[in-house]
């Protein structure tokens, strides 16, 4: 899941003054918990199916569900664009994917969750990097507190495993998504972001699914994993793409970013409820530190 916008340019104020007060909070709310929940799911279907094959049910779940946005705006789309869509399906799904679903083979939800929330962090840093985008004191030490955050987590222990192979994995994930966000801010704006979403889900499904056919697992595959892959693909991606996405055009990339905060949340508060994950102290301080470093980061200088 990533939370960045594809592009700065889809903030309508018009639609915003039209919109009732109590709509975007809901509306922010039921994104972070739908996002949340996707830790949830990995972690019950991530042994059972296997991180490539449970990637690949979700993402051509996703795909399918939205495809009509795809399909109504196929002409805009250039060969050299699509090339590109193809680098971005890899950084910005695929691999990213994988990589959370491995973590989830191997640590509570909530770890990755947590982790999942330094990609705010790491879309400002790659800016910096690539583009020479200023990033100001306060968005500095915003990055350096939640880059702590992110340490803290990683040498953690959960009812005595060490997790912090877990947690770098989901890391990682989170530098991509960083670097994902950037290339489609900088060199897909001109397409609707939808779309762009739809054929980003889409390639990323047709790279994985050879790899996913290699690794499909021979044992049955319990109902319990098939409902949360199939929820993964398209709850947490499908839906919840389509209202991010409405939120982007109603309310610009900066407000929508904010459910930033509210994932990491709910993911904790999901794995604690439902699957009965203790909440540790590492997990705890890592939390307040990279949500604290995210709001710094957010915050103009």
């Amino acid at each position: 899941m990533s939370v960045s916008s594809p592009t700065a340019s889809t903030h309508s104020p018009g639609a915003e003054r039209s919109t009732p007060r109590w709509r975007t909070p809901l509306e922010l709310s039921v994104l972070g918990a739908i996002w949340g929940a996707s830790f949830l799911f990995m972690r019950v279907a991530a042994d059972d199916f296997g991180p490539i094959p449970l990637v690949e049910m979700r993402l051509a779940l996703g795909a399918l569900m939205l495809s009509p946005f795809l399909w109504c705006a196929r002409k805009v789309f250039t060969a050299a664009q699509w090339l590109k869509i193809v680098g971005v399906a890899l950084i910005n799904a695929a691999i990213p994917f994988v990589l959370f679903a491995w973590a989830a083979q191997r640590a509570p939800a909530g770890v990755a969750a947590i982790a999942n929330a330094t990609t705010v962090m790491f879309t400002v840093v790659v800016a910096f990097a690539l583009y020479g985008e200023r990033i100001g004191r306060r968005r500095a030490v915003g990055v350096l507190v939640g880059f702590i955050g992110a340490v803290v987590l990683a040498s953690g222990k959960t009812q005595g495993d060490v997790v912090w192979q877990a947690a770098l994995a989901a890391t990682f994930g989170a530098a991509l998504y960083g670097f994902g966000a950037n290339l489609i801010r900088h060199h897909l704006t001109n397409l609707p972001p939808s779309a762009v979403a739809a054929a980003t889900l889409m390639t990323a499904s047709l790279v994985t699914a050879p790899l996913a056919a290699l690794a499909w697992p021979a044992a049955p595959i319990p109902a319990a994993s098939w409902m949360s892959a199939i929820a993964l693909g398209l709850l947490c991606t499908g839906a919840a793409y389509l209202v991010y996405y409405r939120l982007l055009y109603r309310i610009g990339p900066s407000s929508a970013s904010t459910v930033t905060y509210l994932v990491p949340v709910f993911g904790v508060l999901w794995a604690w409820v439902l699957l009965d994950e203790p909440v540790t102290l590492a997990m705890a301080v890592a939390g307040m530190l990279i949500l604290g470093g995210v709001a710094l980061s957010q915050r103009a200088g």
